[in-house]
């Protein structure tokens, strides 16, 4: 074993490969047929899309869970714990089982170089092949048709909302992301999409594969009703679910995102039946940390991993839906590939001060200083940036009074740091 513990093997990985990110399924799929030369025993259901996928995931998890199967998930990237991206039955797999996972990788790649996502994408799959769950919730890192996780056939294929993100590796506009993500689909395999206005290019591709889509509006919706919602279908049968309850979770984009899992169960429903007691159930406990999660106290913290221009403008219409007597304060920090305007622009109507973070540790961070000029190039109120998180956090609520709202939102580095702090 080249190491013994999971910090080490996580270090070695992040400079085992040139490039940080590199698509392409040759190198990885070579190194899993050796891996899992086995077929895999269990159902997949592969998830796709810029925004909502980690929530996708979580509702399908708590509701198979609930009705008595055994579910694995992969999901990335992680808030605190590198554990957290794969889980088994809703619990993180050990430092044990990864570091053996991880030791399993290295000896069937031989001299094949990995990234840090493909080697821990085939470590999950090691993982689950040994325990063998009913079920595994599989999302995509990074646009789909040459992400690691595209190397597994699944049995459903779910995608998200589809926005403009990660356009070095995915293209400049919506139609040319979305074939990317389209890739995840397989020859007459079912297809469900959650975007309420999806774009051709998934269309087009379920066309030529012959692959039957579900889509939000079309084949299946949902309507808000009071306290309580309702969730249709109308193929592949007629079916309804009235006076669901609401989800933990805040935010109208929700709802889709938990309209689409039940279209998923919906096609399962043979092989993974649910009752409607177990559904409600299920719902009633998905849980998600850093998606609208707040932090209750005199000064409540509301933290978000939105970072790109439709994961902010949900979250600009979530602090609408839920205002606060007092004023917002948003402390933010995200990586210098994204569209900096796009983000921050929907909120600046709702945000009274700005606090801007240095990510230090994290080189495709934004510096504090990059996002103050351009918020105050986009006429933002006060700007005070600031060295790092715990900074910001010192500032934000030197100046809040009770009835304001503090608003963490950005990376996932940022928001990892937030919960790391003492409240």
């Amino acid at each position: 074993m080249r190491f013994e513990t999971l910090s080490e093997w996580l270090q070695w990985q992040e400079s085992l490969h040139p490039e940080e990110i590199e698509l392409g399924l040759a190198r990885v799929g070579e190194v899993f047929a050796r891996l899992c030369p086995e077929p895999l025993p269990f159902t997949v259901v592969t998830v796709a899309g810029t925004n909502g996928k980690g929530s996708s995931i979580a509702a399908l998890e708590a509701m198979l869970r609930v009705g008595g199967y055994r579910v694995g998930a992969y999901t990335s990237p992680h808030l605190l714990r590198y554990n957290e991206r794969i889980r088994l039955d809703g619990e993180e797999v050990s430092d044990t089982a990864l570091v053996e996972a991880f030791a399993r990788v290295d000896q069937a790649r031989d001299d094949i170089s990995l990234t840090y996502f493909e080697f821990g994408t085939l470590a999950a799959l090691r993982i689950f092949a040994d325990v063998q769950p009913d079920i595994v919730l599989l999302e995509v890192g990074l646009g789909g048709r040459l992400d690691a996780v595209n190397i597994i056939d699944p049995d459903v294929a779910l995608i998200t909302a589809v926005g403009i993100d990660h356009t070095a590796w995915l293209g400049a506009d919506r139609e040319t992301i979305a074939g990317e993500k389209a890739g995840i689909m397989r020859p007459g395999g079912p297809v469900v999409c959650s975007d309420p206005l999806p774009p051709a290019a998934i269309v087009d591709r379920a066309d030529k594969l012959g692959a039957p889509l579900y889509q939000l509006g079309c084949e299946f919706d949902y309507q808000l009703s009071g306290a309580s919602w309702r969730w249709h279908c109308r193929a592949p049968t007629v079916s309804e679910l009235a006076g669901l309850p609401r989800p933990l979770l805040g935010g109208e984009h929700q709802y889709r995102n938990i309209a689409g899992a039940l279209m998923v169960l919906a096609l399962l429903q043979a092989d993974f039946p649910l009752e409607r007691g177990q559904i409600d159930a299920g719902l009633a406990r998905m849980q998600l940390p850093g998606r609208l999660q707040l932090i209750p106290g005199e000064v409540p913290l509301l933290l978000d991993v939105a970072h790109n221009p439709d994961g902010v403008a949900q979250l600009a219409a979530a602090l609408r839906a839920e205002p606060v007597a007092g004023r917002n304060r948003a402390i933010v920090g995200m990586m210098a590939d994204k569209d900096l305007r796009g983000a921050l622009t929907p909120l600046l109507p709702l945000i009274d001060g700005w606090f801007p973070v240095d990510l230090s540790a994290v080189p495709r961070a934004a510096s504090a200083a990059r996002l103050a000029d351009l918020l105050k190039e986009l006429g933002a109120g006060a700007v005070t940036p600031c060295s790092n998180l715990s900074q910001a956090l010192q500032q934000a609520r030197a100046v809040a009074v009770p009835g304001d709202r503090i608003v963490v939102f950005g990376s996932f580095y940022t928001v990892a740091q937030a919960l790391a702090e003492p409240l």
